[in-house]
């Protein structure tokens, strides 16, 4: 299985527009993922889900477009591209968004109330795309030559990492963590050994996106915020022998010679380790292939 990722929203929390975020990005978390068969599969719905909606119909030529959104979590961040994501307004594209079982209301009830008439102009039934909402528990084998499986993480209100591999499990694999929360004494609620478990999760990952929205300095005074630092990142891929870490959720303060630094930072680790793990971060309009 060969998958291609498009990056179309690198920032975590708030889009962060400006000089200073040019060449990583500000707007918030979207992946455009497709399989060998061209098949579609979206990766949280931050606002650089507008942009990826443009490209689609653009690239269209008329066709209807169908395809898979895996939430990890409602946080604002990871939804609030969904109404100004242009496909959802033409009839004849079909949706599939997948959510944890475990929120506390459906992702359906999320994603209609944040398209209420109290906050949005448009309501969510008055849409003409067909979209279905379906709950993921901790494995599902999709229907379009992959198959996913879903790892609940440390993050407020819970989060679900997500692992693509091909739907005989064998092949290159891509692990996706968007938000989630490493270090230790946030007072989460988790089992025990559930790093272990995360570590077999991520283990032997041809890539890893992962949550790096704080320095380890900054780590101090957020503790329970529910993200990582590029340390506790590195560590995680690391041990758990990927090939390639990419380092994603960018803090909205944080400028592109900032992230330079940390990458750089990053690098050193792994050298001083003496692994072959590559380490990246993510930006707008990058382009990988797994």
């Amino acid at each position: 299985m060969t998958l291609h990722l498009r990056f179309w929203g690198t920032r975590g929390s708030i889009p962060a527009p400006g000089p200073d975020t040019v060449r990583y990005g500000g707007n918030t978390p979207c992946i455009e993922v497709r399989t060998e068969t061209g098949w579609l599969i979206i990766l949280d719905a931050g606002t650089g889900m507008r942009e990826l909606g443009r490209s689609l119909i653009a690239n269209a030529n008329g066709n209807g477009i169908a395809g898979d959104i895996f939430l990890t979590h409602a946080h604002w961040d990871h939804i609030q591209g969904i109404p100004f994501f242009a496909p959802i307004f033409h009839q004849g594209n079909h949706f599939t968004i997948w959510g944890s079982q475990t929120l506390q209301t459906s992702i359906d009830r999320v994603i209609r109330d944040q398209m209420s008439p109290v906050v949005f102009p448009v309501t969510f039934d008055g849409l003409s795309a067909r979209i279905d909402f379906r709950e993921i528990a901790e494995e599902r084998h999709g229907g379009n030559g992959y198959q996913v499986k879903a790892f609940a993480v440390q993050h407020p209100g819970g989060a679900l990492g997500y692992r693509f591999s091909g739907a005989d499990k064998t092949g290159p694999s891509f692990v996706y963590i968007s938000d989630n929360e490493l270090g230790a004494g946030a007072g989460y609620a988790t089992r025990e050994g559930w790093r272990n478990e995360l570590v077999e999760f991520v283990r032997g990952a041809t890539l890893l996106v992962h949550d790096a929205t704080y320095t380890t300095e900054e780590y101090a005074v957020h503790r329970g915020w529910g993200h990582s630092t590029y340390d506790d990142a590195v560590t995680l891929a690391l041990d758990a022998g990927v090939d390639e870490l990419v380092l994603f959720h960018h803090k909205p303060e944080r400028s592109d010679a900032e992230l330079d630094r940390c990458v750089t930072r990053a690098r050193e680790m792994v050298a001083q380790r003496g692994s072959a793990l590559r380490v990246t971060a993510a930006a707008e309009g990058m382009s990988l292939r797994v």
